[in-house]
């Protein structure tokens, strides 16, 4: 966990976003229909997070992830 996520640029950056209802999410690119790439878990410290490999924006649900590491 190197706190490394990218940041979004509009129009270069795919615009695939997953809403999820955990703060914890786990991508291995197949969401982007490609071969994937080795499977990464992400914590969501806000309200999204993106994958450093394939650029998927995981968004946090309206009121899920406040489970607050439990």
């Amino acid at each position: 966990m190197t706190g490394y996520t990218p940041t979004p640029v509009a129009g270069v950056t795919p615009d695939q976003r997953i809403e999820v209802q955990s703060r914890k999410v786990a991508c291995d690119g197949e969401a982007a229909g490609s071969l994937g790439h080795p499977r990464i878990w992400m914590t969501i410290e806000d309200r999204e997070v993106c994958c450093p490999y394939c650029s998927i924006t995981y968004v946090l649900a309206e009121g899920a992830g406040e489970d607050h590491g439990h």
